[in-house]
């Protein structure tokens, strides 16, 4: 067996992730965002409660940033005085960030205070980094490795699986998204392990009884998704259905994986009625809950269709490619949806239900915020409700690089514009207001260098001229021009 094929590899380049992640992680809060999720967490692990009252990163006590151990980045007045990610409910705060997955971290970190861990409130500094290497580093890690293993399993050589990995985790904007604690990437995560286990399932198709194990991991980890962004995580949930019947053509396979959701969506539903009173619709939605006093969401707020829709299509598109464009700050993402198209309708390419599924899952996701948004994500580099999109947008890419060599150098171009963006990137943090530094080098750049690719393989390809029918008794002729 080929050192690239052993399935050790996955898990020594998850390690090497996490390792860097947890370096990259910043010691302290950066953004209202982050601030939100761990005052969360903090309420938790200190007084059980989802309540953030009381918590030193909605307010952050002047003390702790005199003796050199802030909640928040000291030099950023803006988030000096504490997170405004946050819901006033029946007189107390609470976080506006999707609440189920602050239970596990806040676990997590109470067993880790049984080591010597200070508690948050004591050495938010130390909090912050952690939970942030607990939640980004491990979602980044998690999608290197599941990663890896999709690439192993489409049957990418070594050398390229390599080099598409590297774009995958280094020029992207991936490697920002490690520096906070952010659901995004740990939906990243969530995703890549779908992926590989819908992989599996496929592979097993005929065996079903084999494949138990995959179902009940893809429905449990969907479920979890789920609960990490309640914009593109609910459609996650009938993609994989749909999936998974499609291949076994089944029902109990469905229902094995359906019922493997409901753990995590039925608890998070449930926390969601205990705050705030509504099985259904999440918090941050409900406009009462932020009406507090000085709230700036009142009319930036998700959820609301615009009655302009001519100023929502042009935002729509500018998700995409504007000047916090998803693709444009991803750009090798812009190979996968120009070239895309030629492997994704080629039947029998193996796995290609899945993969249509999950590229499906990303164009509802995109039109979902394009219709009920209008904000670009807040304060943050690219979008970053799309952060998760990569796992599918580099299957199909690798797909391209297996299927199509006639855009390998394509994709080098591409990802070799990405990696001094993804630094840029990296130096701001995610949380960052203004054009990403280089953003404008890099698209008009890459831009120039891959039309300069294009046109030197239409001029050097060779084309074929076919010549007039011959007649039955001749032998067909044609030649290279």
């Amino acid at each position: 067996m080929k050192w690239a094929d052993h399935g050790l590899v996955a898990w020594v380049l998850a390690g090497i992730a996490f390792a860097g992640a947890a370096v990259s992680a910043r010691p302290f809060a950066s953004s209202w965002n982050d601030g939100s999720r761990l005052a969360s967490v903090e309420s938790l692990v200190e007084r059980n409660t989802f309540c953030i009252d009381g918590s030193v990163f909605l307010t952050p006590p002047e003390e702790l940033f005199t003796r050199g151990t802030p909640p928040y980045d000291p030099d950023d007045a803006l988030t000096r005085r504490g997170t405004l990610d946050k819901l006033l409910i029946d007189g107390r705060y609470y976080s506006d960030k999707p609440p189920l997955v602050s239970l596990p971290l806040a676990a997590a970190y109470r067993g880790l205070m049984q080591l010597g861990l200070p508690a948050p409130s004591e050495r938010p500094d130390v909090f912050a980094q952690v939970v942030c290497a607990l939640l980004s580093g491990a979602g980044f890690a998690v999608a290197v490795g599941c990663m890896w293993s999709l690439g192993t399993r489409i049957g990418l050589s070594p050398g390229w699986r390599v080099a598409w990995l590297a774009a995958f985790a280094l020029a992207t904007v991936l490697p920002t998204y490690t520096r906070s604690a952010n659901n995004h990437i740990a939906q990243l995560g969530a995703v890549a392990a779908i992926c590989v286990l819908l992989c599996r399932i496929a592979d097993r198709a005929a065996e079903v009884r084999t494949a138990w194990v995959s179902l009940v991991a893809a429905g449990f980890i969907t479920g979890f998704a789920y609960n990490l962004d309640f914009g593109v995580g609910p459609p996650l949930v009938p993609v994989v259905l749909v999936v998974v019947a499609i291949r076994t053509r089944r029902v109990l396979p469905v229902l094995v994986c359906g019922a493997a959701m409901l753990p995590c969506v039925v608890t998070g539903h449930a926390i969601n009625y205990a705050i705030g009173g509504d099985w259904l619709r999440p918090l941050n939605m409900h406009p009462e809950y932020l009406s507090w006093p000085g709230s700036p969401f009142e009319t930036t707020m998700t959820g609301v269709v615009r009655p302009r829709p001519l100023a929502q299509f042009a935002y729509t598109l500018d998700l995409l490619f504007g000047k916090k464009g998803f693709l444009t700050h991803n750009p090798p993402l812009l190979l996968a949806l120009t070239a895309g198209a030629l492997v994704l309708w080629r039947r029998g390419t193996a796995h290609r239900t899945e993969l249509l599924g999950l590229i499906a899952w990303c164009a509802v996701g995109w039109a979902m915020y394009g219709v009920l948004s209008k904000n670009h994500g807040g304060a943050c580099v690219s979008v970053r409700w799309f952060v998760p999109f990569l796992a599918p947008g580099f299957w199909l890419l690798a797909k391209i690089i297996k299927e199509r060599p006639e855009f390998r150098r394509d994709f080098v171009v591409l990802a070799a514009w990405g990696l001094p963006l993804a630094v840029s990137a990296w130096i701001v943090g995610p949380w960052w207001v203004r054009v990403v530094p280089l953003y404008w080098w890099v698209f008009g750049g890459s831009l120039v260098s891959w039309l300069a690719v294009r046109w030197h393989a239409a001029r050097t390809q060779p084309r074929i001229t076919r010549v007039a029918r011959p007649a039955s008794n001749e032998t067909p002729v044609s030649r290279a021009a």
